[in-house]
């Protein structure tokens, strides 16, 4: 393999030590149909791929030609991964160009369908695995990943992705997703990036009895089992690259909590579920403010859904009150109320509370449903994590709307069939009145003569810019500030013409600035608190880390033999 030290992505040219062959099967040197007439003869390609000399411009033609002529999204996926695997310049570049039609197809909604038959559709590998079989062997094995200059890590067990639960190995495609959009969204170059997949096993019984289900066929590990192979697997991802970050995506409940409060000063590292989520979802709650003029403390809160995601957005609006108007972290998850499956999360319900809910249980009477809950508490926002279509009826959403001018409705469990209520039925139930955002697009909805845009909550928003600051900066840690820094910059950047619309989050077309004006944050908060092990500059930070982005185009080939 190529010395991968030699590729400054800031340059026009590189040295590569691969000819022929082996230079068009590396992903990310080979330029298909697009090497010059001097490269073809330098780099022993000339006739091995066709005689027209074909601009990326003309290549990303075709591959969008191919695109829309398919039939079904996962063939789409298909048709895009395939084109990941041979030629990643290309593949970026059509992301970059193409960002708000392809997101939904590389990531949620499409991500999980993918994931569902990833053991059918299985191509070719992408990123590592490391399994239970493995154990003691981490080390060694870290090593067969060739790159030295690994700066990010998305790993997953596979336990819990996005809405549809335990799918094992076939969890692969979500750090791949993900890290797609770091390098397309935030210019993190294509091979700093490494996908993970730590096959503990699985508690799926129809994949167990798949033949082509790819991982471990038994039930999962647990207890002291599991994180010992947690930590044998961070140790040595440490070890092979100690300035490395790692991203934790999709772990049960159970685990999320426990693996970020164990590693989240020690290591550079965050959990998107709990972290980014609740930074993404501030932020849309902060721009709904923007649009209802009232405070973030005087607001009341209701979450159906008491995992992950939804603790870790009451943890980021909690952290919003305190830093923007001194409220006591103890004072503001008074404003919350939570339901789980049994109902409100409360002192007096008499059931042993998981540990990480124990915080926002409340000390009202126990109510069994939602509909009772939003009675009582006269709630202004509604956020639903439940993965429960349907849950925000219309008797719930009319309910709301007596007691509240603006309804603050986020129905942000994924894919888009696990909604808890559709963009068209917040706006009708509501009279259009309802300020609306969800996980997985909907389209804009014309009510009485008035365009209304649902936001879309999605978690690119806020990790690619988080990580890219982190990188470039070299943080020692990732304190939880950073999350309300971002979000506080990504709720500002919502324009006054798409808050009339209702509209609660940019553009996603804009999403490179976005991540460049995040990791500027970032990057000033790393300098300023002194936990950036890189020397920043002064001033000029927006440039400085935007020189630093990866832009996906062809560059000259020098051959170093």
């Amino acid at each position: 393999m190529q010395n991968e030290k030699e590729i400054d992505i800031n340059d026009k040219s590189i040295k590569v030590h691969k000819k022929g062959i082996e230079l068009i099967h590396d992903p990310i040197l080979n330029k298909g149909s697009g090497f010059p007439d001097c490269e073809r003869d330098a780099l022993q390609i000339r006739g091995l791929v066709p005689p027209q000399v074909v601009s990326i411009d003309d290549q990303m033609n075709r591959i969008m030609e191919n695109f829309h002529s398919k039939q079904t999204d996962i063939e789409r996926y298909i048709h895009l991964e395939s084109l990941h695997d041979r030629n990643e310049t290309l593949y970026y570049r059509i992301l970059v160009e193409n960002v708000e039609e392809l997101t939904p197809i590389i990531y949620t909604p499409v991500v999980g369908l993918a994931c569902q038959k990833y053991g059918h559709i299985y191509r070719r590998s992408r990123g590592m695995y490391f399994s239970t079989s493995d154990r003691g062997n981490f080390e060694k094995m870290a090593q067969n990943w060739k790159n030295d200059d690994v700066q990010i890590i998305v790993v997953s067990d596979g336990s819990r992705i996005l809405g549809l639960g335990d799918l094992g190995t076939n969890g692969m495609g979500i750090p791949i997703g993900k890290l797609s959009l770091y390098v397309a969204c935030a210019g993190i170059h294509p091979k700093n990036t490494l996908p993970v997949l730590l096959d503990t096993g699985t508690n799926n019984i129809e994949l167990q009895n798949d033949p082509l289900y790819m991982g471990e066929k038994h039930p999962r590990l647990q207890g002291d089992d599991f994180y010992e192979m947690v930590d044998e697997f961070i140790q040595s991802a440490i070890k092979r690259w100690p300035n490395v970050l790692i991203q934790f995506e999709d772990f049960t409940n159970d685990h999320a909590f426990k693996l970020l409060d164990k590693y989240r000063k020690n290591i550079l590292c965050f959990n998107d579920d709990i972290q980014g989520t609740g930074s993404v979802a501030l932020a849309g709650i902060l721009a709904s403010l923007r649009i209802t003029n009232e405070k973030l403390s005087n607001q009341r809160i209701v979450f159906l859904g008491a995992g992950s995601a939804g603790v870790g957005i009451a943890d980021s609006i909690s952290a919003g009150m305190r830093d923007s108007e001194g409220v006591s972290l103890e004072n503001a998850r008074k404003q919350f109320w939570f339901l789980d499956s049994k109902g409100l999360v409360c002192n007096s319900r008499g059931d042993s509370l998981a540990e990480h809910k124990i915080p926002y249980a409340c000390d009202d009477e126990y109510l069994e449903t939602l509909l009772e809950v939003v009675k009582r508490v006269k709630p202004t926002i509604l956020m639903g994590l439940s993965g429960q279509p349907g849950t925000f009826n219309e008797e719930v959403v009319r309910e709301m709307a007596k007691h509240v001018e603006k309804p603050i409705i986020f129905a942000l469990s994924n894919p888009t069939s696990k909604a808890e209520c559709t963009a068209e039925q917040a706006y009708e139930w509501t009279d259009g009145k309802a300020i609306f955002a969800s996980g997985s697009p909907f389209d804009p909805v014309e009510y009485n003569g008035k365009k209304l845009i649902p936001g879309q909550g999605n978690n690119m928003y806020i990790f690619p810019g988080v990580g890219l600051g982190a990188i470039l900066s070299q943080a020692k840690y990732i304190p939880n500030s950073v999350f309300y820094i971002a979000a506080k910059k990504l709720a500002d950047m919502v324009t006054d013409e798409e808050l009339s619309h209702h509209r609660v989050y940019p553009d996603i077309k804009s999403i490179r600035t976005i991540s460049t004006e995040i990791g500027s944050e970032v990057c000033r908060y790393m300098r300023d608190n002194n936990l950036a092990k890189n020397k920043l500059p002064s001033s000029r930070m927006y440039d400085f880390v935007k020189q630093k982005m990866f832009w996906p185009e062809y560059v000259n080939y020098i051959f170093k033999g």
